[in-house]
């Protein structure tokens, strides 16, 4: 009788867990798909697409904020990994990257340093987190200062991905939008 009420014990066990989690309805999220600046540059080589670049450092808390809101809406992340080569650049790597003949380098300042990659692509404005937008030939299209949140980031994505700013500046697009 003891085996018995065990084994259906276990039985009606296992049963619930099955049942709740077979049936639990996930948050849906979404992961973008993150390249060193050397990775996506070879693959661009491949296949030609945007570049995305978000600039960032390790201390920076609405870093981090965009890591966990914007960069992992579903839709944003959709965007960025079909359109662009997404790259994470941290603004104080130490590690040299070597690109179009040139080696950008750690450059130490006071207690905090920068590296020579991210001032050249933020034109030397060192503020984070900010982002950057590369054509497929790796031309600047534009630099995103600031914390952004889903729905702005998403408009900005289109119309970069969209290649409207081609025709139009940022404010025209958002007007034609409405």
């Amino acid at each position: 009788m003891q085996k018995l009420l065990f084994t259906l014990t276990i039985l009606t066990l296992a049963l619930s867990s099955f049942i709740s989690f077979s049936f639990v309805t996930p948050t849906e999220t979404a992961t973008v798909t993150w390249y060193t600046w050397e990775e996506a540059v070879e693959l661009q080589k491949k296949t030609p697409k945007k570049l995305f670049i978000d600039v960032y450092t390790d201390w920076c808390g609405w870093c981090k904020k965009m890591d966990k809101s914007t960069f992992q809406h579903p839709e944003v992340a959709k965007y960025l990994n079909e359109n662009f080569y997404p790259i994470k650049l941290d603004a104080e790597m130490r590690k040299d990257v070597v690109f179009n003949g040139h080696t950008f380098k750690y450059v130490a300042n006071g207690r905090r340093g920068y590296h020579e990659l991210a001032a050249s692509l933020l034109n030397n404005r060192m503020s984070y987190p900010s982002c950057v937008a590369m054509d497929e030939n790796i031309n600047r299209i534009t630099i995103i200062p600031g914390y952004r949140d889903n729905a702005d980031m998403l408009s900005i994505l289109n119309y970069i991905g969209k290649e409207k700013y081609k025709t139009m500046t940022y404010d025209e697009y958002l007007k034609e939008g409405k």
